[in-house]
């Protein structure tokens, strides 16, 4: 009985030693990642977002305030019709949010953050069609074309400024700042 437990606390000590070891390489791996000269992207690489998001000192931040879906159909009589649903919504949003990006001269792949704010849906018994949401991020980042997977918060409001809007995204840019610092 007193080998057993003996065995037993060995064997929970070993363990919990090989966990501490793994987290604290993780950290430090981490942590030099953090020192990095280029944004750096935290996560699990299952997931379709990233936890964190590390922007060097060196980067300019570029930040979109809410953004709402284009019009579609000016004569609809429903918001479908109108604006679509919350996934045609937001479509709209990054489709809108990718070309003022090219004007800037940057891209979809220089977004860092997204935080969005999805309303009730009439369509899904008053609740925020979150899966929409997701099929259409799910477009533009975290593909082939743009591997990027943002930092991202999701969260489901009450309304928006328009019984029209299913969806209103805001974006946070990074990019380099290429230009000689001035003394």
């Amino acid at each position: 009985m007193k080998n057993t437990i003996i065995s037993v606390i060995a064997t929970s000590i070993l363990g919990i030693s090989l966990i501490v070891g793994f987290s604290l390489a993780s950290a430090s791996s981490e942590k030099d990642e953090l020192n990095s000269d280029k944004v750096t992207f935290f996560g699990s690489p299952t997931s379709a977002i990233s936890s964190s998001v590390a922007v060097p000192q060196s980067y300019n931040r570029l930040l979109f305030s809410g953004t709402v879906s284009p019009l579609l159909n000016k004569d609809g009589k429903t918001t479908y019709e109108r604006y679509g649903n919350t996934e045609r919504q937001a479509i709209g949003i990054l489709e809108k949010l990718k070309a003022d990006l090219i004007t800037k001269g940057l891209s979809l792949a220089d977004v860092t953050f997204l935080r969005v704010y999805v309303a009730p849906d009439p369509n899904k018994e008053g609740t925020p069609d979150y899966q929409g949401w997701f099929n259409a991020y799910a477009m533009f980042f975290n593909t082939k074309e743009n591997p990027v997977k943002t930092a991202r918060s999701t969260v489901g409001v009450q309304s928006l400024v328009s019984p029209d809007y299913l969806i209103e995204i805001e974006a946070e840019v990074a990019f380099k700042n290429n230009s000689k610092s001035k003394k």
